[in-house]
Formats: structure tokens, sequence, C-alpha cells
């Protein structure tokens, strides 16, 4: 277990858990989910980092049973799936591993540094998606660096949206597939989540009080998903990949820097 301070039960505390945990709900219910690491700065305003992953992490699953009404099996990449979530569980474990013996900032530079790479080929192409044939290995290999770094920083996006993306599946599919993902792997590293940082009662209050963002934030971002068409939610996934991975790039450098 890992010493954290517990949040404080201000005013300011709520307000931002509740803006927060209401924006990571919000791009749950647009993209099916991957974002989480935006809504970490805010957090991060009132309460120590690894505090907030640990009050997220039950959140997740809160997240993730709401957002099961829209996002329904019909959605989900089931083909894509079976190779990716084998890759997720034992990514899992391993970051469980890695979060208590390696230097998280080195970490998420490389993590950002890999994501910028890839977004960079993106836009050399012109922004046009190359539509690429089903992989294992890669399918593995996506779902094993997506465990890992879900498990370190809350930021398992970025490798699950390098493969998913580059199979060019309608933006239902994209969301729907995604958010089963997550679902699977939110699960999956909540319970080592919480014996890595034990929540104090006071976080548990204040994770009572934000579950009631949680509805409006999916469902809102689920009523812009059906307003964007699929090269506008493409975009948007990759502008959001950038956003992602310089705050992954600043957290790793920021931490040297400190």
């Amino acid at each position: 277990m890992i010493a954290t301070p517990a949040a404080e039960l201000t005013a300011a505390t709520i307000l931002v858990a509740f803006a927060a945990v209401f924006l990571i709900a919000f791009m749950r219910g647009a993209f099916g989910g991957g974002f989480a690491i935006i809504g970490i700065p805010l957090l991060s305003l009132v309460m120590d980092p690894v505090t907030a992953g640990g009050l997220l992490a039950p959140l997740f699953i809160a997240m993730d049973l709401f957002a099961l009404r829209y996002w329904k099996p019909s959605t989900w990449s089931k083909p894509d799936l079976v190779r990716l979530l084998p890759g997720l569980v034992i990514g899992i474990g391993l970051g469980y591993w890695l979060f208590r013996v390696l230097d998280h900032r080195a970490i998420a530079i490389v993590m950002a540094v890999i994501t910028l790479i890839f977004v960079g080929l993106w836009f050399a192409g012109g922004g046009t998606v190359t539509i690429r044939p089903r992989s294992s290995p890669k399918a593995i290999a996506a779902g094993l660096t997506s465990g890992i770094s879900t498990m370190v920083a809350h930021s398992g996006g970025p490798p699950l949206a390098m493969y998913l993306l580059s199979r060019g599946l309608s933006k239902e599919v994209y969301a729907g597939t995604t958010s089963l993902f997550f679902t699977v792997g939110n699960a999956t590293k909540a319970v080592p989540w919480l014996l890595l940082v034990k929540p104090a009662s006071s976080d548990w209050t204040l994770m009572a009080a934000c579950l009631f963002a949680i509805p409006t934030g999916v469902w809102l971002g689920w009523r812009l998903h059906g307003r964007l068409d699929q090269r506008q939610l493409y975009r948007a996934c990759y502008g959001l990949l950038v956003v992602t991975a310089l705050k992954l790039l600043w957290d790793g450098v920021s931490g040297y820097l400190a």
C-alpha cells in the first residue's frame, strides 16, 4: 500500500472532483472511454495525483455500468476484443508490479513520444485513415501496453486507439468496442488500485458525491457522438490523442525538473 493524503472535503474539492468526473463521464459517452487522463489534471488541483487515481478507480466501474445502456453488444467488434482482452488483463498485472518498482515519469514520456509519432504519421498522410487488416500480434501488443498504462496512470487510451483507429471501424463500433474494452479493464484494475491506495472515509464520501455527475455526463457525451459524422469523430479522437500525449509528456518531464 502507498501512503497518500486523504482528500479534504472542502467546497472547492467537491466542485473540482465533480467537474473532473463529469468530464471523464462525458468522454466515456462520446468516445467509449480511454481519455480519463484528461480529468486527472483537474483532480490534481485539489489532491495528490495518486489519491486521485484511487478515487477514480471505483467511479470508472459506475461509468462503465451506465455506459452499457448505450454501447450495447451490437456495437462491439468481438473478433478484435477476443485478441485485445487477454493482453489487457496481463498488462494490468504487469502494471501493478511496475507501479511499485519503476519510474512513472519515464513510462509517461515513452508513451507520449510513441503517441505523438503515431498522430504525426496520420497528419503526414493527409489525415486519412489507412484501414489495416485485423492482426493478432498487434492487438495483443495494444492490449498489453494499454493494460500497463491504464494501471500505472489511467492512460490506457492511446495504445488502444492506435490499434482501433487503424481498423477503420464505424464510429459506433469504434466507441462500443472501446467501451467494453475499458469496462473489462476498469473492473480488473479496481482491486489492485484499492490495494495500492487505500481510500480514507473522506475519499469514499467524495466518491459518493461524484456519482451524481456520471449519468448526465455519459448521456451528454452519447448525444455528442450521435451528432458527429465518421470523419469528425476520428479527427476528434486524433486531437484528443495529442492532448493526452502532451499531458503525459508534461507529467514526465516536469517530474524530473521538480
